[in-house]
């Protein structure tokens, strides 16, 4: 059937959709990504901020894998500071990322609507 429907659209127009449907897929990855590192970030912030608030020398707790291991305050606060700047970095070059699919997402759209609408222009004799 999808055969039959696109039997009368130009193999280039075919071609654009592809990779248009490509960019689409790939947009939704990456922005399913970046929400997935906004939320940890969140989490993260939300750690070392109630971290702050714990005295100097108290028990601090920190989860390796499955075991949970007591370590220095600052030691985990080191830690966290530097998944925090991980973090970051990642959603920043995610956006980058977005950002320019999204331009090449409108630029192909723009393209294809061109297309259609010469292939379907009335032909002058």
């Amino acid at each position: 059937m999808a055969a039959n429907q696109q039997a009368g659209v130009p193999p280039q127009v075919q071609q654009q959709l592809s990779m248009f449907q490509q960019i689409q897929q790939q947009l939704q990855q990456v922005t399913s990504q970046k929400m997935q590192y906004e939320m940890t970030l969140r989490e993260t912030k939300r750690a070392a901020e109630e971290l702050e608030s714990v005295k100097d020398g108290a028990a601090v707790f920190c989860s390796v894998g499955s075991v949970m291991m007591q370590k220095d305050k600052d030691a985990v606060k080191a830690d966290l500071t530097e998944k925090i700047d991980s973090l970051e970095l990642r959603i920043s070059s995610l956006d980058k990322q977005e950002k320019m699919m999204v331009g090449k997402a409108t630029q192909l759209q723009k393209q294809i609507e061109g297309m259609l609408a010469a292939a379907n222009a009335p032909k002058s004799a």
